[in-house]
């Protein structure tokens, strides 16, 4: 009898601390069509309720006040770009990303006019860069930089097959699948690897299967872990016209690869990386540590686990990254740390919350609703440091209410 009573207690036990498994293990959204709503199963808000708030948010980040509010600005009738306020510039980060959460809403025009801009000003046409991205443009169109950062690639192509599966292909560059597959050739059939600093060189490295941080000569021999989206790579697999026993490949290398990034006590992801996961810190600047860069690597382990539950250790990880933000105090804990958990800079980043609260997508610890909670409560961010902060929390939105999904593409 105290054999049965002491292993029922034990059973409470670790239903009430989230270890007796989460629900999504063995399936995942992408074979459910399930998209939990976090905003309402944990903290018991309403549908309604949850919708206004992404409603509010959306306008206010799209079309807020110029000066202190919005990121989003159209150009003429047909264009629009999203700016970098801090940095006075047009990032493929933050256009990707405003094509990812303007396809997630159903707001076709607000995507056409950004991937348009893109499109016109970013994509280059010809020579060695050839259907690779400027990372970085001015506001009128010119090219700040000629080489790309291998992330807004990995987006674009991901929100122009949503488009695709969406709204239908149209004509020219609204043909959104042949977009998208025309990136997808560029990433993997430029030049392989090259020490010289001005070659073009893969957006992938075929050898380790991953992302590149840069596909020049200068920067194609490590990577950012954040850059590494199993869950894209696991339907281009799918979807590709091609190479897609590579690209399923680059989803299980990817998984594997963040099991070694992240520190083991911590759960904290450097900003770069060897590929063979250690920390590296290429031109000064602790990258080697915990910085905005890494901040997504929460958002993505938990996103590929919601879609795809393909390894139990994403709930290991997100648990194990939660308890340690939980640790710092969860209404001020800073943004930037050693891998190891010392605090570098202690301003508590809007972003880092709407990351955090991402992660208990895959976490099944009693405390996720207290990170559900804090992203609830964020007030949309207003100011200089709006564009970062802002569409991070746009997409934590997005993925914490049920709103991030999969729309399938027929082969």
């Amino acid at each position: 009898m105290k054999r049965v009573i002491l292993l029922s207690f034990t059973i409470l036990l670790l239903m009430g601390c989230g270890l007796m498994g989460n629900k999504n293990k063995g399936n995942g959204s992408f074979h459910t069509g399930v998209y939990p709503n976090l905003f309402v199963e944990l903290l018991g808000l309403t549908k309604e309720e949850v919708q206004l708030k992404i409603d509010n948010a959306f306008n206010q980040l799209f079309y807020g006040d110029d000066r202190n509010e919005r990121v989003y600005y159209p150009v003429g009738n047909d264009m629009a770009y999203i700016l970098d306020i801090n940095n006075d510039d047009v990032r493929t980060e933050g256009m990707s990303y405003g094509m990812m959460i303007t396809v997630q809403l159903d707001k076709k025009e607000e995507f056409d006019r950004l991937w348009k801009w893109a499109k016109t000003y970013m994509q280059h046409q010809s020579g060695p860069h050839k259907d690779y991205f400027a990372w970085h443009c001015r506001a009128d169109g010119t090219k700040i930089s000629e080489n790309s950062a291998s992330d807004g690639e990995v987006w674009f192509v991901m929100t122009l097959f949503f488009a695709s599966a969406r709204w239908g292909d149209g004509e020219g560059i609204f043909n959104y699948r042949y977009e998208a597959q025309k990136i997808l050739d560029a990433m993997l059939n430029k030049t392989e690897y090259s020490d010289e600093r001005n070659v073009v060189t893969n957006m992938f490295n075929k050898k380790n299967k991953q992302v590149v941080f840069v596909p020049s000569g200068e920067a194609d021999d490590f990577t950012d872990p954040s850059y590494h989206v199993p869950h894209y790579y696991e339907l281009w697999a799918l979807w590709a016209d091609k190479e897609n026993n590579f690209w399923k490949e680059a989803a299980d290398t990817s998984r594997s690869f963040l099991k070694r990034a992240v520190h083991p006590g911590t759960g904290l992801a450097p900003d770069y990386a060897n590929f063979d996961g250690t920390p590296i810190d290429r031109w000064g600047g602790g990258h080697d540590k915990f910085q905005y860069d890494a901040w997504r690597v929460a958002m993505n382990v938990a996103v590929d686990y919601q879609w795809f539950a393909k390894d139990e250790w994403a709930v290991e990880q997100s648990n194990k990254l939660l308890s340690f933000f939980y640790s710092q105090g969860i209404k001020d804990y800073g943004s930037l740390f050693t891998l190891d958990g010392k605090v570098l800079f202690f301003d508590h980043s809007e972003g880092l919350v709407a990351m955090n609260a991402v992660a208990a997508l895959a976490s099944d610890l009693d405390i996720r609703e207290e990170f559900v909670r804090e992203l609830w409560e964020l007030k949309m961010p207003t100011g200089h440091y709006r564009y970062y902060n802002g569409l991070l929390t746009m997409l934590g939105l997005l993925q914490v209410s049920g709103n991030f999904r999969i729309y399938e593409l027929n082969k």
